[in-house]
């Protein structure tokens, strides 16, 4: 609608018919109306500043320009440098008593919620400005009717990204909550300990199931997984571990008739943690985000593989079914096909007898509760297979995490990840992590399985032939030239 100059009284009058319209023409007021209620949705605050309080149109304008500039710089940042934007959202400041508060996007649900507040002001003020007993009869229901669709359309979509920011800050709290330094990569890598078990209740002496060397390359983002077998033995402490005083040799194992464990690497999280006072030998181990098991194990690993491992990752085996649901399934191919259940209660016990059901060869896309049968299935093959599959998981479960994937079911994943996952790795290494990440899906993922296959000895390992194992798997030699000629 424009405005228009007519000759009264000798004067040129300047007509508005926005600000000043014509209150006896249904027509203009109702077609001023509809142009008020869509710009009100369009650009909020501009049907103020045309038809209303100037005063309240630049704050609804001046929120507007500051909430797309501010959406214009994220989806930037998120095609150009995406670390960058990770790093600024995981902004955070550690707790008076403890754990740490992720400021920067509680910041940003502040303002999602606080513009959605001044969104339903400047609606409600649209309608008033509107007058709707001016315009036509069926008009205003229809522009009514337009105002609250547009402004539920509004809400809905804000109060989406208030519920995503609000999950993400929750499991971001939940899982990163250490608040150690970062370090530089070690050779080129970054190596972080990755641990599965079931922490379900009544377990006082838990062991890890799963025990893994994530090695990422510092610089390409290729990712290295060394397997490493729960019962394995025969591994030295590095020299600079508290473990070393009572292991200055290889570790071995102690029975009692009170406590015991054996010289295997799974046992180490009951022998600091129940048979031992874990809290004197890692005394800084809680307020670090870990554990004295965990970290015995990661020193274990640490003397085993050669390596330096500055990092962990615990992931609850009973809480991985709820992740690979949120990723809407895992797709694998299964070779053989497999029991689910708890094993015979005696020996000799036939499969058919106790397995509550089976996991059927072929390509198949798993649910959660199939995908932890998968990893954890054991009873009719070797713990090397149940290692390779689990490994297999990882792999697919890495594929799964694609942009769309995680956009669409961003909330069931963050939701997951709360009771799924604790680490020491600190937020401030967020941002790059997201960049290393983005660079991994560009290489396949090369693992290392340190089992009889590999000719890894499983109760005295050859520690100079497993340290070359791994040297090779991180650094493979490139191929020479051909010579010429």
């Amino acid at each position: 609608m424009t405005a228009v100059a007519h000759l009264a009284g000798g004067h040129v009058v300047q007509e508005q018919p926005i600000r000043y319209p014509d209150a006896g023409s249904v027509q203009v007021m109702t077609r001023r109306g509809w142009w008020l209620v869509v710009l009100n949705f369009l650009i909020p605050g501009s049907a103020q500043a045309l038809a209303g309080s100037r005063r309240l149109g630049r704050v609804g304008l001046g929120a507007t320009i500051v909430m797309w500039v501010l959406l214009i710089v994220a989806a930037v940042l998120a095609l150009a440098a995406p670390g960058t934007l990770a790093s600024i959202v995981t902004g955070s400041v550690p707790l008076p008593w403890g754990g740490r508060v992720f400021i920067v996007s509680l910041l940003i649900e502040v303002l999602l919620v606080g513009y959605l507040l001044l969104w339903i002001v400047l609606t409600v003020d649209t309608l008033r400005l509107v007058r709707l007993v001016k315009a036509g009869p069926v008009a205003r229901m229809g522009i009514a009717l337009l105002s609250v669709v547009l402004l539920v359309v509004a809400g809905v979509t804000t109060g989406a990204a208030v519920s995503k920011t609000d999950a993400a800050r929750n499991a971001l709290g939940s899982i990163f909550a250490a608040s150690g330094a970062s370090v530089p990569p070690s050779d080129g890598y970054y190596n972080i300990l990755l641990l599965g078990a079931d922490s379900g209740k009544g377990r006082d002496s838990m062991r890890f199931d799963s025990i893994s060397v994530v090695s990422v390359n510092a610089d390409t983002g290729r990712v290295v997984i060394t397997g490493i077998p729960r019962d394995i033995e025969g591994f030295p402490f590095p020299k600079d571990s508290p473990m070393h005083a009572l292991y200055p040799g290889l570790h071995t194992g102690h029975s009692s008739p009170t406590c015991g464990w054996t010289a295997a690497i799974n046992q180490l999280n009951t022998e600091l943690d129940v048979c031992r006072d874990g809290s004197r030998i890692y005394p800084d181990a809680l307020s670090q985000g870990s554990t004295p098991g965990v970290e015995a194990t990661k020193d274990a690993a640490e003397g085993l593989l050669g390596v330096k491992i500055p990092y962990y990752a615990f992931i609850d085996m009973a809480g991985f079914a709820a992740l690979v649901d949120a990723l809407g399934g895992v797709q694998i191919t299964v070779t053989e096909r497999l029991p689910e259940g708890g094993g015979p209660r005696y020996e000799g016990e036939p499969v058919d007898k106790w397995a509550t059901g089976w996991i059927e060869t072929g390509p198949q896309r798993m649910d959660g509760t199939t995908a932890q049968w998968y990893a954890r299935s054991r009873k009719t093959t070797s713990d090397w297979d149940r290692m390779k599959r689990q490994r297999q998981l990882q792999e697919a479960i890495l594929k799964q995490f694609t942009p769309a994937t995680v956009l669409s079911r961003f909330e069931d994943i963050a939701r997951a990840g709360e009771h799924l996952v604790k680490t020491d790795v600190p937020s401030s290494m967020l941002g790059y992590f997201t960049d290393l990440a983005i660079k991994a899906k560009g290489h396949k993922v090369t693992t290392l399985e340190l089992t009889p296959a590999e000719n890894v000895n499983q109760t005295a390992p050859d520690l100079g032939y497993v340290h070359d194992l791994v040297e090779k798997a991180l650094h493979p030699p490139t191929p020479s030239a051909s010579p010429k000629g």
